[in-house]
């Protein structure tokens, strides 16, 4: 299918690009050459926030880096934001640009929008790492609810606030429609439940900080119930295990994508 894609001044700095995606002016990032791998970024976070991934990445893959709807240089729109309909502008991303597949990695809000893209359309997701995202908001950290029930708009992370600021085509008023938008998203049912992962064709890298998103029990009851997947667990680290420790991170999603994996020595009947 082909794309109508205009470009900015600013967004050639940066490799960048808009394409229209269904009436959405979507921003996105694309560097390197090789199988397609779509990076999905967190909640309020623009590409920006993939930079330590991206240029590791791109030596092997064609990397893309999609800007949903209401984050970084792509317009919100009316109605509210939830998963599914970032997972359904995410499909209609890579149909409009003509990816017919591609490697899908998410990070906190991106992990939930990627297993949602596996899970409706399991042709289109080769392999799909979820990167320090809780699927069911009981899988969450204890201390999470109390944390999220103290944000606000006036209470955001400063930086988080001037980034999208500086770079949201609706104008810097606009914050805090988006993060009453988040904020609603954050605290709500996800929409999945972990009996769905039963379904994901794909197979899964589940990767968090030791300190992460999810709770360890929580992170094993993922990995059991995936039907092909690995778990990595980066040891000093937090939600933010992708700006902390990111060569490791990249290693580890580099050998998972890897067509050759390392072969198991001791591996027992049954796997996990």
């Amino acid at each position: 299918m082909d794309a109508t894609v205009t470009t900015s001044a600013e967004a050639l700095t940066r490799n960048g690009a808009t394409v229209d995606v269904d009436g959405v002016a979507t921003y996105y990032e694309v560097t390197g050459t090789g199988d397609p791998l779509i990076l999905l970024h967190g909640g309020l976070c623009p590409a920006e926030t993939f930079d330590a991934q991206t240029p590791e990445l791109a030596e092997t893959y064609r990397v893309y880096v999609p800007e949903r709807y209401g984050h970084g240089r792509t317009p919100d729109v009316d109605g509210a934001i939830t998963y599914e309909n970032m997972a359904q502008h995410t499909i209609r991303f890579m149909e409009t640009l003509g990816i017919e597949s591609a490697h899908l990695a998410g990070w906190s809000d991106g992990a939930l929008v990627g297993l949602l893209v596996a899970l409706r359309r399991p042709k289109l997701v080769r392999k799909l790492v979820l990167l320090s995202q809780y699927v069911t908001l009981e899988g969450a950290p204890a201390a999470y609810g109390p944390f999220m029930a103290a944000m606000s708009a006036d209470a955001a992370p400063p930086e988080f606030v001037e980034m999208y600021r500086a770079l949201s085509p609706d104008g810097p008023d606009h914050f805090p429609v988006v993060f009453d938008k988040l904020h609603d998203l954050w605290t709500t049912a996800t929409g999945i439940d972990v009996a769905d992962l039963a379904h994901v064709t794909a197979p899964t890298l589940v990767l968090d900080g030791d300190d992460g998103a999810m709770t360890l029990e929580h992170a094993a009851a993922v990995l059991r119930t995936l039907p092909d997947a690995q778990l990595a667990i980066v040891p000093g680290t937090s939600h933010g295990v992708v700006f902390e420790k990111p060569h490791l991170v990249n290693r580890l999603i580099l050998d998972f994508l890897a067509v050759e994996e390392v072969p198991k020595l001791f591996a027992l009947e049954g796997g996990h």
